[in-house]
């Protein structure tokens, strides 16, 4: 039986909730997007190609990661070479302050959650699914979120799940107390996650 495909707000949504048409689809729009970038600004500096990309190219390869986020090494490894591509282009050899776009679909998971755990309109739906667990042990933060057995992959590395077991593991300092603060909330994800910041567990 063939799978059955949709597109809904340009996600690419597999019956089977496999996300393999909707980062290939990604990944061919981006190239795209990349060498149209490479022809026009081609002699540019630095920073013009540095901004061509994070403008054009990079939200490409972002719309909507939060939620199909790929576990894969292949569906990453392909989405990552688009923006290696680009680094070569805008940087050469030269060292590049991005971020790498794991590192960017977690912190765009984590602060998806964040909006749903403080009831974020748009959210409601996932956060009225959100439950406390049965009891908390010393290490746990007191925002803990129950977490659900899934048996099949698409189940273990779904938003929902993917981003409650990471967002179980923060530590205090990174969801802080000014619940509803997520720009605030997204600056200290992304410092933990790039080293920059230490924060109490």
């Amino acid at each position: 039986m063939l799978g059955i495909v949709i597109r809904n707000l340009g996600i690419v949504i597999r019956n089977d909730l496999s996300w393999a048409d909707q980062v290939n689809y990604t990944v061919q729009k981006a190239w795209r997007a990349l060498h149209f970038v490479m022809r026009i600004v081609n002699k540019g500096n630095k920073n013009t190609k540095s901004l061509a990309y994070t403008s054009l190219v990079r939200p490409i390869l972002e719309y909507g990661a939060a939620c199909w986020h790929p576990y894969r090494e292949c569906q990453i490894s392909a989405l990552d070479r688009v923006q290696n591509k680009a680094t070569k282009f805008a940087h050469g050899l030269g060292r590049t302050e991005w971020e790498s776009l794991t590192q960017r679909r977690k912190t765009a998971r984590m602060c998806a959650l964040y909006k749903a755990y403080n009831g974020d309109r748009a959210w409601k739906e996932i956060r009225d699914r959100l439950h406390a667990p049965s009891y908390l042990i010393r290490v746990d933060h007191n925002w803990k979120i129950r977490t659900r057995k899934q048996r099949m992959d698409t189940g273990k590395y779904s938003f929902v799940n993917r981003s409650i077991a990471d967002w179980n593991q923060l530590p205090t300092g990174v969801i802080g107390t000014d619940h509803g603060n997520t720009h605030k909330f997204k600056t200290r994800v992304r410092k933990m996650l790039t080293g920059e910041g230490k924060y109490r567990c």
